[in-house]
């Protein structure tokens, strides 16, 4: 998607670590119109396909998985990271993950009312970079029996193994900006 391509040379940033920053336009303050321009990308790729919710993480794959599921006229879920202490661990689809980024664990949740077994599910996120909350999001669908519908990613960071996996596994993985390398503050693209 040249749009969003054209946003992350001009706006991203490189930072230590191989970290892109994408804040000042796509996950701290969005951007509304490209991510309703990545939102119908996404509608387009996934056309065809049968789904019937929307599955994100929280925080930041919310907006796209709002706008997706929105246009798809179907329900977003999303997992949290957090479960409340209010409800018991045997209401929870479960699964542990560490976040790239953050370099923390944590168990991201989803109430099992919220994904059934008859379910397609297309899972939206902002980022791919080592494929764990990609991983951890399809274990939930697994677990709830449903059927995985593909997994939209807003920025791959294909030098790194996530997507390799995750399409060797057989899923249909569908990315906007698919980053070849970053070195000293550039940013290369595949394609």
């Amino acid at each position: 998607m040249e749009l969003l391509k054209q946003r992350i040379l001009e706006q991203g940033q490189v930072l230590p670590g191989g970290i892109i920053k994408v804040g000042d336009f796509l996950n701290h303050m969005i951007d509304v119109r490209l991510a309703d321009e990545i939102a119908r990308e996404f509608v387009r790729r996934f056309a065809g396909k049968p789904i019937s919710k929307v599955l994100t993480i929280e925080a930041s794959g919310i907006a796209f998985g709002v706008l997706v599921a929105l246009r798809l006229d179907v329900p977003l879920v999303f997992a949290k990271k957090q479960r409340g202490s209010n409800s018991g661990a045997d209401t929870f689809y479960q699964a542990r993950v560490h976040s790239y980024t953050k370099n923390i664990d944590y168990t991201m949740t989803v109430s099992k009312k919220y994904i059934m077994p008859e379910d397609h599910v297309l899972i939206v996120d902002d980022f791919l970079a080592l494929g764990e909350a990609a991983q951890g999001m399809i274990s939930l669908v697994d677990q709830a029996g449903a059927q995985l519908s593909g997994l939209g990613i807003v920025i791959e960071k294909a030098y790194q193994s996530g997507g390799q996996l995750l399409r060797a596994q057989g899923v249909k993985v569908e990315s906007l900006a698919r980053i070849q390398s970053v070195d000293n503050e550039s940013i290369t693209f595949v394609d």
